[in-house]
């Protein structure tokens, strides 16, 4: 017997799940830092909208960044105020993110990545079967911010995140200049936010696109899209329940801020 299931065998249950899920969460940040050095450098200020339980959060962090991490569900922003609320490099924001500053209602799903501001996107993913067991069970109302009220307030940002179950191009009303580069949710069921969120994108700066399918953390293509060629991938899939991605935008080369 090999001492590798020696081990295995001495090994409590308890213990092997969460020496498992350590080695699985330090796979995953490795795999999420990768990605993001194509945008961030340490030491560059970078927003996570929707930070939920701060994963991305603690990527980021791990990459030397300064984070604001924005997320309106309160037991989410307690889990964050605990896991980050030490931390000198990270600023915690209790607020949704919205084309003007107000207050909203946010509907609350149990499985609390769902939460979200968007009717259109409960009524979306039910229609399509992508979430047939989910649940919006109750209201939260929160504070809303905006991308120009965080960017007067902390800087601005050479990345921003952009996971808010459906309601990315509201977020994106709330920000009149153009920003290094960003990543927005998409699901086929909601085209029409994707496309709102890139042609408002496109009116702000010289920007071009890519896709990343799933939780892949690849770009699809080599070569970065036009803001035409993009619409086109958004037409080509739309309403189709199986897939999901996040959509990416950086200025060009040479274009200023």
């Amino acid at each position: 017997m090999n001492i590798r299931r020696i081990i295995d065998r001495l090994t409590p249950p308890a213990l092997a799940w969460w020496l498992g899920r350590a080695a699985r969460e330090r796979r995953e940040l490795a795999m999420f830092g990768q990605f993001y050095r194509e945008f961030l450098a340490p030491g560059d200020l970078c927003f996570d909208i929707g930070a939920n339980l701060g994963n991305r959060t603690r990527c980021f962090r791990e990459l030397g960044c300064e984070v604001v991490a924005v997320e309106p569900q309160a037991k989410c922003f307690k889990k964050l105020r605990e896991s980050f609320g030490g931390d000198g490099h990270i600023r915690l924001v209790q607020a949704a993110v919205g084309r003007q500053p107000g207050h909203a209602a946010l509907q609350v799903s149990p499985d609390h990545v769902l939460s979200t501001l968007s009717q259109s996107f409960i009524d979306g993913t039910n229609r399509s079967g992508r979430f047939a067991s989910a649940r919006w069970d109750r209201m939260e109302e929160v504070e809303v911010t905006t991308l120009d009220r965080l960017i007067a307030q902390f800087g601005m940002p050479r990345f921003v995140k952009i996971d808010v179950e459906g309601y990315e191009s509201e977020v994106l009303a709330g920000l009149t200049c153009a920003v290094p580069a960003l990543s927005i949710e998409w699901i086929p069921e909601l085209p029409d936010n994707a496309r709102r969120c890139l042609r408002h994108l496109a009116e702000l700066g010289g920007y071009e696109f890519n896709l990343s399918w799933g939780e892949s953390m690849r770009f699809a293509r080599p070569q970065w899209r036009t803001l035409q060629s993009m619409l086109v991938v958004i037409d080509e899939f739309e309403g189709e329940p199986q897939l999901f991605g996040d959509i990416y935008a950086r200025l060009k080369p040479g274009e200023k801020l």
